[in-house]
């Protein structure tokens, strides 16, 4: 799944669920769930998500909901097959570069 995020530090909770189409709470049950989501949390206890929480983010996204992994399952595979997940960033980039072609030939 290409999400498309700007160049920020900090990602706020509203642009992850706008990227990701879930809703909040299953992003906070996620993190919960899997102790590699370690979001930052201000005063007010707003949650601030750096560029590796939104990769880790998108790994468990992928399991979970486009593979089909349980939550227990996701976690596993994620502790065994750590250099299987590089996989998932090249994956990445060339629906990224997919997004990118569809748009230029839109502007055609």
């Amino acid at each position: 799944m290409y999400i498309d995020l700007p160049d920020k530090l900090y990602y706020s909770m509203g642009e992850l669920t706008k990227a990701f189409q879930v809703n909040a709470s299953l992003i906070r049950f996620w993190e919960k769930e899997f102790d590699i989501l370690q979001p930052k949390k201000n005063s007010r206890g707003n949650r601030k998500f750096t560029k590796e929480d939104v990769k880790n983010l998108q790994t468990i996204y992928h399991l979970v909901k486009e593979r089909g992994f349980t939550l227990e399952g996701a976690r596993d595979y994620m502790k065994s097959h750590k250099n299987e997940l590089s996989n998932l960033e090249i994956i990445e980039k060339l629906e990224h570069v997919k997004a990118e072609l569809l748009k230029i030939k839109d502007q055609l």
